[in-house]
């Protein structure tokens, strides 16, 4: 009897897990199903489905959990399987491992254990769709809309505008559940990230500072009537006196722009805008002072603060946020020349402060020390600013999380509760006197660009360096250096740059919006 019960079981999963033949109707005419299921808590073998699945269950007899019992052994967190003609609207079923149901907020880590396994387990399930070329999926919410919503999103996106075989273009939409505002709310936050991640991911002689605004310009167009597109020259940079962001320019061919961003969300016209700053060296080849070739392709995202910065901006008016946001992006090329700076120049930012240069290639800082000088002018409540900055970030904490160097108890606590919402979290550093006293002993001018006596702490010099430029009393800087790119240390986004953490610079400002 047992073998004979074996034998079936074996039979049953060769037929349930196979694909359809070519007889079939094509996939991408069709639509495929995510669905989730929790591992049991405790000792207990098997797993509990979640609302949309035990529907789905019940209109099938049971089938599905008796499937789920013959393939094999409870889905681990993140796993998938795969059921084949089991509903005659769903060719393809895949049901996806969220881990366990009592799973939340590790307060020691500030990680929601239980959002990040809804958006893995939804990705997984929506690649598994895809390299079957199902061209629709409908999503179970698994308990949490917004976040199915963002795995989906996220976990589809490949970058290949410029490769002859394409992925599978592929549409999702919510399935068994009314939380239609979450999912939606979802879908534009992991759209922000995937515009980040495509101007990050994008070859440097496609995204040229031109370029770069230019695409921006285009995706704010549908929310003109609340944003204002400023595109400034390198005439209005020179009337500026922007000195320090001018000596970075000057090596390459490609004209800098100075982009400023508008949105006003607020229904307080007067209500002081939020500042978020972003570095944006379309490419960086450390000008006079050259990097190694080695690796240095991937210089075409150290626009990664730029992007992240205004592709926040865009999810911010596409959510119609109640709240004013001005965001600055100076965009240039850092490139070797005859026209170049020369290491030991010295050059004079906004503010009047003069700074020796003794290595080109820390030029992110020079071009944001201008920027947060302008800013001021807008009186912000807040300045945020972002870059891809240093590589002894990336050395510090690696991907795990994105560096912040903060005058502001009350910013830094803010910046905190956003990243545990979105998974992408933000790590405290320090700002020490020690360092700033690296930055401005300097043999010729005010200030030196890199630290004067060591090369130890390189993060936390350039953060004190950045604050030289800082009256602000709340101000924070993100270094992203670490986070710039993803290999599979963030399951749900492909292997490429990650667009991080543009998400959390959305949720910061909408809870800023709430919080009045």
């Amino acid at each position: 009897m047992l073998v004979v019960r074996k034998a079936a079981q074996t039979a049953a999963r060769k037929h349930l897990c196979r694909p359809f033949s070519a007889s079939h109707t094509h996939l991408q005419e069709r639509k495929g199903l995510v669905l989730g299921v929790f591992e049991k808590d405790g000792e207990e073998e098997g797993v509990h489905l979640t609302e949309a699945a035990a529907r789905f269950d019940q209109s099938l007899s049971g089938k599905l959990s008796e499937l789920l019992k013959i393939a094999g052994p409870g889905l681990k967190k993140g796993k998938s399987r795969l059921f084949y003609g089991i509903h005659q609207d769903f060719p393809c079923v895949a049901v996806v491992g969220l881990g366990k149901d009592s799973e939340g907020v590790c307060e020691a880590e500030k990680w929601d254990s239980r959002k990040e396994n809804i958006r893995q387990a939804v990705s997984a399930g929506c690649r598994t769709l895809q390299e079957l070329e199902v061209g629709h999926v409908e999503v179970d919410d698994c308990g949490d809309a917004k976040s199915a919503a963002e795995g989906a999103v996220l976990g589809l996106f490949s970058y290949d505008e410029l490769k002859s075989k394409k992925k599978t273009r592929v549409t999702s939409q919510l399935h068994g559940s009314a939380d239609v505002d979450g999912w939606k709310k979802g879908v534009i936050y992991a759209e922000g990230q995937n515009l980040a991640r495509f101007l990050m991911e994008a070859p440097a002689n496609r995204i040229t500072p031109t370029a770069f605004v230019n695409t921006i310009e285009e995706k704010l167009a549908p929310h003109a009537e609340r944003v204002t597109v400023k595109k400034r020259s390198k005439a209005w940079m020179e009337e500026q006196q922007m000195g320090a962001f001018l000596s970075v320019a000057r090596g390459s061919e490609e004209p800098p722009v100075f982009l400023e961003l508008h949105y006003s969300g607020s229904a307080v016209s007067q209500q002081p805008p939020l500042l978020l700053v972003g570095k944006g060296i379309t490419f960086d080849s450390g000008g006079i002072s050259l990097k190694p070739s080695q690796s240095m392709d991937a210089m075409r995202a150290d626009m990664g603060g730029a992007a992240t910065v205004c592709a926040s901006i865009v999810a911010a008016a596409a959510l119609k946020l109640p709240v004013n946001i001005i965001g600055l992006a100076p965009l240039c090329e850092n490139m070797p020349s005859g026209k170049a700076t020369k290491p030991g120049d010295v050059v004079t930012a906004k503010n009047g402060k003069t700074i020796q240069v003794d290595n080109t290639d820390a030029e992110g800082r020079l071009i944001l020390a201008d920027a947060l000088c302008y800013g001021h002018t807008f009186n912000p409540r807040a300045i945020v600013n972002v870059a891809t900055l240093t590589g002894a970030m990336d050395v510090a904490l690696g991907s795990a999380a994105t560096g912040v160097f903060t005058n502001s108890d009350w910013l830094w606590e803010q910046l905190q509760q956003a990243s545990v919402v979105t998974g992408d979290r933000v790590w405290r550093m320090p700002l020490f006197q020690h360092y700033t006293k690296q930055v401005t002993d300097s043999q010729l001018a005010d200030l030196n660009n890199i630290g004067k006596y060591s090369r130890s702490g390189g993060a936390c010099t350039a953060a004190a360096f950045l604050k030289e430029f800082v009256t602000a009393p709340h101000w924070a800087h993100l270094d992203i250096a670490g986070v710039m790119s993803n290999k599979d240390e963030v399951p749900y986004i492909r292997k490429g740059m990650s667009g991080r953490p543009t998400r959390t610079l959305v949720e910061f400002a909408a809870r800023l919006a709430h919080s009045g």
